[in-house]
């Protein structure tokens, strides 16, 4: 038998088609059946009364390291291996404790999916994987075990080698050593029936088919351009992370067609390439026709912030339907979990937000989460 739920006079934004004015949401076995005003709701359907209040797909963090960098727990502390600048053949997914505090708090705050990502002490670190934040366990929690190659640029891998004295001490052998490797996986390839099964290269592999976005970290603007000189010579498709610059070179982010997860722009200005640190680069950037995510890079801005961050980017010049596609389909796409989360539309997950007042405010807050048509969050202190 169906399990079926009615959520029914809300504000329904779709993302993709609008705002409903008192619209209903049917929500079939986890799944959205139906979204109008005019929609038949089974007798035997759950109810659910949004009261005028406003429904929203469930919000989308694009770049955390949520389970793998705990916040109270250091002994689980599992960010970065810093024992080689490449080490491609890792997955975040192995490092990640679906038991973390913060799991609770994205739900609290209505956050229902998250990348999860290794740090950034490494040229390439690995595999980067998209997930929601309720469930029973990783089994199924996960969305998408490889949702990018995270590599970074910057200071990050400098410190981190300078200090064991070996390459990369500078941004010169940083570069040399990614395309160092990507043209090894090239160079695998041809061999692999010789030489065996590599890890590590079938990874890179996955980014140079284009099958997986490289997912670079980069906060300054020669840094990013960086990152797009290495996109343009492997043909890759790129998110830059960070592009704390971004606002700086505008057109050659345009023109280079990479997507920018912006963020944490909740800050103090922490290294030296942060220094152009502000909440209006997202706006710019989305002004300019670039897709755009709003990041909290979960602990460093802790993931309850990020309805705050869209508010302070609207504060700052981003439009209000772009702050609400930075944090919910824009994600989704450059995850490429667009076909089930992101908007609220038929076919895709029941993972819905009923809000007390306007979410991207300090007095905003979740009244219900429900995730894959399951109400994970319930709100018992608003009315």
């Amino acid at each position: 038998m169906k399990k079926t739920k009615a959520i029914i006079h809300g504000n329904v934004y779709t993302i993709k088609n609008g705002i409903i004015e008192n619209g209903t949401v049917l929500i079939e076995d986890g799944k959205i059946a139906a979204v109008g005003t005019d929609i038949a709701v089974p007798a035997e359907a759950e109810i659910i009364d949004a009261g005028g209040a406003i429904v929203s797909p469930g919000l989308i963090d694009a770049h955390t390291h949520m389970g793998i960098e705990e916040e109270i727990h250091p002994e689980g502390e599992d960010t970065n291996e810093m024992t080689e600048p490449i080490t491609a053949e890792l997955r975040a997914i192995d490092g990640i404790n679906p038991f973390d505090i913060g799991y609770k708090d994205a739900v609290k705050a209505g956050v229902t999916s998250v990348m999860v990502a290794m740090g950034s002490a490494n040229v390439i670190g690995g595999l980067a994987c998209a997930m929601k934040t309720n469930g029973r366990d990783l089994s199924d929690m996960v969305l998408k075990e490889e949702a990018g190659l995270k590599m970074a640029f910057g200071e990050n891998p400098k410190r981190v080698y300078t200090e064991q004295k070996k390459a990369p001490t500078t941004r010169m052998a940083t570069m040399a050593l990614a395309r160092q490797a990507f043209y090894d996986a090239k160079t695998y390839e041809r061999k692999k029936e010789e030489d065996g099964f590599d890890l590590a290269n079938e990874h890179i592999l996955k980014a140079l088919k284009r099958e997986i976005p490289v997912r670079l970290h980069a906060h300054r603007a020669d840094d990013i351009l960086s990152a797009i000189r290495l996109k343009n010579e492997f043909d890759l498709e790129m998110v830059i992370e960070h592009v704390t610059d971004g606002h700086l070179i505008v057109e050659q982010l345009k023109d280079a067609g990479v997507a920018a997860a912006v963020g944490p722009s909740l800050s103090n200005r922490a290294k030296v390439e942060m220094e152009n640190v502000t909440f209006a680069t997202a706006g710019i950037l989305a002004k300019a026709g670039i897709k755009v995510a709003l990041i909290t890079d979960h602990p460093c801005t802790p993931i309850a912030y990020l309805p705050m961050c869209a508010g302070l980017a609207i504060k700052h010049g981003m439009t209000e339907e772009d702050a609400w596609k930075a944090v919910t389909i824009n994600p989704a796409e450059m995850l490429h979990i667009d076909n089930r989360v992101g908007s609220i539309e038929c076919g895709k997950d029941a993972d819905i937000v009923i809000w007390q007042g306007y979410p991207f405010t300090i007095a905003g807050a979740p009244k219900m989460v429900l995730v894959n048509g399951e109400i994970a969050y319930k709100n018992v202190e608003q009315r």
